[in-house]
């Protein structure tokens, strides 16, 4: 029998990768999860990241959300895909 199931909430520090953020961003990412260092997007000559992920090294460009999963892993995340997927929390009402 198929079974529906819900989602569980989780609540997740994240960063948005602009570079004014940077100092913000190296206490944010693990060391060993930088994958190689920067790059420059030879489209629209925007800056970018590789981050180690789970499922390999992963590529965000300026603008693109750095999500820290429930177990310290970090991913990037497109800024439209993080508007549907996240809501900002107010800390003082985390548990």
């Amino acid at each position: 029998m198929i079974q529906k199931f819900r989602k569980r909430p989780v609540v997740v520090e994240a960063v948005q990768l602009r570079w004014d953020m940077w100092d913000e961003i190296c206490e944010f990412v693990p060391k060993e999860q930088f994958g190689g260092g920067f790059f420059v997007n030879g489209d629209n000559q925007t800056l970018g990241l590789r981050i180690r992920t789970l499922e390999g090294v992963m590529e965000a460009v300026e603008g693109d959300w750095i999500v820290k999963g429930v177990k310290g892993e970090v991913y990037p995340v497109k800024p439209d895909i993080f508007e549907e997927t996240y809501e900002p929390v107010d800390v003082e009402v985390i548990p």
